[in-house]
C-alpha cells in the first residue's frame, strides 16, 4: 500500500483508461459485478450530485490499482454513491492491497463512512462492528432460460404456484391476457409506475424517496439509456405488466449486460389485492432468457416475498467506520447513542433512527431535510392516533392482550 498514491475526483472527470480499468476488475471478480459497483452507476450519479466522488489508488506507473465512488456530505461524513439506491457498494480492486477503513478514511479526509451493503470479497472493510444482512438474488444456471429455475421453487411449493397462476387467472378474466412489456420509450408509462410508487409511500407513511429533484433527475437520466442497455451495457431497465391494455404493475432500475437491480416496484392501486405484483415477478423470471438476463437482483430487505422467488441469497454488511480522530470518535458516539438503555428497549427508536438516516441520505437542503422530518412526524401521530382506542372499546392497559409494540409498522 506505501507503493500506492490516491486521487480524488469527481466523477465527471473520470477518464476513459479508467473507466476501462474499473470494469476490468470488476469482469474479475464475479461478486463485484452488480451495476451498481462499475463507474456507468457512479458517473450517472455524479451527473446529478456535486458532491459525488471517487478515490483511485495507482501504482507509480499511474495505473489504477483500486475504486472507492462515495458522496462526501458536511462536517466530513461519507456515505456510498447514490445512496440509498446503492443497494451494494465496495472498494473495487484485484485482491487485497494492504488497504483498511483507516487508511480509505485518511485518504478520502473523512471522518465517518456510513456502510449500509457493503461488498468486500476481499475483506478491506471488515469489522467486529458490522453487522450482516441477506441479499436476494435469482442467478440462473448456464443454459437455464428461466423456466428450470421456477420449476425447482414449484417443486418446493406448489401450492405457492398454484396462488400465481390463479392471481394471474384473475387478471386475465378482469382485463385480457397477460404479457409483459420492456418499456424503453413510452415515458408514460415509466412516469405511471413512479407515480404509484409514490401514492404507496404517502399511503404508508414512508420517506417520498422520488421527491428529491436529484433523484429524478437520475431516473430519468436513466430511463434515457435504456436502448443502450438492451446492447448490453449500462443503462436504465423498465420491465412492465399489462393485462390486456392495462398497466397493471412493473419494475424499474439499472442493468448492466445480464445483471438487472431494479429499484422501484410497484403496482396500479387498485389491484394490490390481485396480486399483480406477484405475477409480475413470476413472469419476468420466465422471461429472463429471452431478456438476456442471468441475475435478476432483488437486494437485501423485504424477505418475506424476496424469499418466495430466490434460492440464492449473498451477504453484505452495514455500520459506521470512523477515523481515529476526535471527529471519529464524536461520530462513533453519535451513532451509539441511539442503542444505549434506555432507547435501546424503545421499540419506536430503531424506526425513528433508520427514518431520519433516509432523510439525511436523500435531502441534500435543509429544507428538504426539515420537510421530511415533519412528514416523520405527522406520519408517527396518524399511527398513534389509529391506535387509540374509540369510545366504548377497552383501552391497551385494560385489555385482555397485551399491547403491540410500534416497532414493525412505521414504514
Amino acid at each position: 500500500m506505501s507503493d500506492l498514491k490516491v486521487e480524488i475526483l469527481h466523477p465527471d472527470a473520470l477518464a476513459p483508461a479508467d473507466q476501462a480499468a474499473w470494469r476490468t476488475l470488476q469482469d474479475a471478480t464475479p461478486a463485484l459485478g452488480s451495476p451498481l459497483l462499475g463507474p456507468d452507476f457512479a458517473q450517472a450519479v455524479g451527473a446529478v450530485r456535486k458532491d459525488a466522488r471517487i478515490a483511485i489508488w495507482r501504482e507509480s506507473s499511474g495505473a489504477p490499482k483500486a475504486f472507492f465512488a462515495y458522496h462526501r456530505r458536511p462536517q466530513g461524513f461519507g456515505r456510498p454513491i447514490g445512496a440509498p439506491f446503492c443497494d451494494y457498494h465496495a472498494v473495487v480492486s484485484g485482491g487485497d492491497l494492504g488497504l483498511d477503513a483507516t487508511a480509505i478514511l485518511s485518504a478520502t479526509k473523512l471522518k465517518a463512512f456510513r456502510l449500509s451493503g457493503l461488498v468486500d470479497p476481499f475483506g478491506v472493510l471488515g469489522g467486529a462492528d458490522l453487522v450482516h444482512h441477506t441479499a436476494y438474488r435469482i442467478a440462473l444456471q448456464p443454459g437455464d432460460a428461466g423456466l428450470a429455475h421456477l420449476d425447482g421453487l414449484k417443486a418446493s411449493s406448489a401450492n405457492r404456484f398454484k396462488n400465481f397462476r390463479r392471481y394471474s387467472k384473475r387478471l386475465e378474466q378482469a382485463f385480457g391476457p397477460v404479457r409483459l412489456v420492456v418499456e424503453d420509450t413510452d415515458s408514460t408509462a415509466f412516469e405511471r409506475l413512479l407515480s404509484w410508487k409514490r401514492l404507496q409511500l404517502a399511503r404508508t407513511g414512508l420517506h417520498d424517496f422520488l421527491r428529491p429533484a436529484w433523484v429524478a433527475g437520475l431516473m430519468r437520466r436513466l430511463f434515457e439509456t435504456s436502448g443502450a442497455a438492451a446492447d448490453g451495457r449500462f443503462g436504465g431497465l423498465t420491465i412492465n405488466l399489462y393485462a390486456g391494455d392495462h398497466h397493471v404493475a412493473g419494475h424499474f432500475g439499472v442493468r448492466l449486460g445480464g445483471w438487472y437491480h431494479p429499484w422501484i416496484g410497484a403496482t396500479a392501486p387498485n389491484l394490490e389485492a390481485h396480486g399483480a405484483g406477484f405475477v409480475h415477478q413470476w413472469k419476468a423470471v420466465e422471461a429472463m432468457g429471452s431478456l438476456g438476463l442471468h441475475t435478476y437482483d432483488l437486494g437485501p430487505g423485504s424477505d418475506h416475498w424476496k424469499r418466495l422467488f430466490t434460492a440464492d441469497a449473498v451477504h453484505v454488511a452495514s455500520g459506521l467506520i470512523t477515523a481515529p480522530t476526535l471527529g471519529g470518535r464524536l461520530a462513533r458516539a453519535g451513532d451509539r447513542f441511539w442503542t444505549t438503555p434506555p432507547l435501546d428497549r424503545i421499540g419506536l427508536t430503531g424506526r425513528v433512527r433508520n427514518r431520519l438516516d433516509q432523510i439525511a441520505t436523500l435531502e441534500t437542503a435543509w429544507s428538504g431535510r426539515a420537510q421530511g422530518v415533519l412528514a416523520m412526524a405527522a406520519a408517527l401521530e396518524r399511527r398513534a392516533a389509529s391506535r387509540r382506542p374509540q369510545a366504548g372499546e377497552p383501552s391497551l392497559e385494560t385489555a385482555d392482550t397485551p399491547a403491540q409494540p410500534l416497532e414493525g409498522r412505521i414504514a
